[in-house]
């Protein structure tokens, strides 16, 4: 069924940093969850329901974080779908608004992890990963052997794959790394800002037998939060010069030819991010195949070089084959048909498993210096929709088509004003103050004494 159209109203992030454990799931979800309400210019009060993206935490932690804005007997659902989390919770909360259960929900996500390669919480008990893993490695008889920890040696088959159907190699993984590395200094969010050049990116150490350090995305911590809102409630709270409509959005799953197949690139999700593309332009009004060259800017899962190769081709943005030679013409940043993660990526601004799709609707909403020039400021030509493509392993893939509503108007107060200073530009930490300006008015002392900013 279509649904009601949904915007989204307020975003908000904490910097993306290494997993040191210094802070806490619920002190860094306060933060993005404040900083969120204040852009929208509400309260908590406001929020009907939330749904909390997070991967490696104990059971109703998201309720933990979000207590410290009030107890205010709202439905609140912890959600857990791998590297997809923050965005499954988003595709919950605007379903909500879209299907009128509700006017205002949240989508929050965090994550406090462990540096080194993932691994699972349960060593009791067989992973949900170890078919994938092991289908991927099966493979490698005809891709050729391979080595290293399994998220980049499944990853890195995909792109061996790709190349020897296609043409192409290590160098074009090398260019898609230097490239996100370099968006990334203009991220004040990110976790890396080196700018690593090509040949930095090709002398860092082997992980696989393609993939170097900097070419896979590092271990985080950090928080975004997402406020979905019907355009009744846009309009009713003058929300009209800062609010991003979702167009269209969709969740898909792993399909028969994962394991059925011989394809290493499916086994990483390739088919369900193509299914998904397609239903979402569709969702759009767009013809089979169409509506690309409307795109702009795209952040795309990018956990690692060999993934945003091949999803360029998941997603369409180019033809079968082309995602190599799409990476020699300069079509994947400034000046070139698309800018591909101008936020940095998850390869240079980090990857908390649980806020990192919320981040990637976040740095297209309010992606201040980072974004594409001209993004949703012309309607009905190129570079008028944002791409958003969030994909994890097991498996999930959310991808959301974002613009500019018509009713937009310029030069009006916005999120800029309320917060006090442009956070698209500025990384700065919260205040109790801040907190005291959305919190609701069942806010618990007891709770917030606890609460470290």
């Amino acid at each position: 069924m279509p649904g009601r159209r949904t915007f989204l109203i307020g975003g908000g992030c904490t910097a993306f940093i290494k997993p040191r454990a210094t802070r806490s799931t619920e002190d860094m979800g306060l933060e993005a969850a404040t900083k969120a309400l204040l852009d929208a210019g509400i309260n908590y009060d406001t929020i009907q329901n939330a749904f909390v993206g997070y991967c490696y935490g104990d059971s109703t932690s998201g309720q933990r974080a979000l207590y410290n804005l009030g107890l205010t007997n709202i439905p609140i659902i912890n959600v857990n779908n791998n590297c997809s989390t923050g965005s499954s919770a988003l595709y919950q909360a605007n379903n909500a608004v879209k299907y009128g259960e509700v006017e205002c929900s949240m989508a929050l996500g965090f994550e406090r992890m462990k540096p080194g390669s993932l691994g699972t919480n349960f060593p009791d008990r067989p992973s949900p990963m170890q078919l994938f893993n092991q289908r991927s490695f099966d493979l490698e008889a005809e891709l050729g052997e391979n080595h290293g920890p399994g998220a980049p040696r499944m990853f890195d088959n995909g792109a061996q794959e790709y190349f020897d159907k296609y043409g192409g190699g290590v160098e074009h993984l090398a260019k898609i790394a230097s490239k996100n590395h370099k968006h990334s200094l203009n991220n004040p969010y990110s976790q890396f800002r080196d700018g690593w050049s090509v040949e930095k990116v090709l002398a860092a150490p082997k992980i696989t037998r393609n993939l170097t350090k900097f070419m896979c995305s590092p271990t985080s911590d950090g928080a975004a939060c997402c406020i979905v809102a019907s355009e009744d409630f846009v309009h009713a709270h003058g929300l009209e010069n800062q609010a991003i409509e979702i167009v269209a959005q969709a969740l898909t799953t792993d399909g028969h030819s994962t394991f059925e197949g011989r394809s290493a690139m499916d086994v990483v999700g390739y088919e369900m991010s193509k299914i998904c593309a397609d239903k979402v332009f569709k969702e759009a009004g767009f013809a089979e195949g169409q509506g690309r060259d409307q795109v702009g800017v795209v952040e795309l899962h990018d956990c690692f070089a060999a993934n945003e190769l091949i999803t360029y081709q998941a997603l369409g943005l180019c033809a079968p084959g082309e995602a190599h030679k799409m990476v020699e013409r300069g079509d994947n940043t400034y000046g070139g048909k698309y800018v591909v993660n101008p936020s940095g990526g998850l390869e240079a601004k980090g990857h908390p498993l649980g806020a990192t799709g919320l981040g990637m609707h976040f740095y297209i909403m309010r992606a201040g210096p980072m974004q594409a020039p001209g993004l949703f400021n012309v309607p009905d030509k190129r570079g008028k929709y944002g791409l958003v493509h969030n994909v994890g392993l097991g498996g999930a893939v959310v991808v959301s088509l974002l613009r500019r509503p018509e009713f937009f108007k310029p030069g009006g107060k916005d999120g800029r004003t309320r917060l006090g200073y442009n956070h698209a530009h500025e990384c700065r930490p919260i205040t109790m103050a801040d907190v005291d300006k959305v919190k609701s008015k069942t806010a618990s002392p007891y709770v917030l004494l606890h609460a470290k900013l």
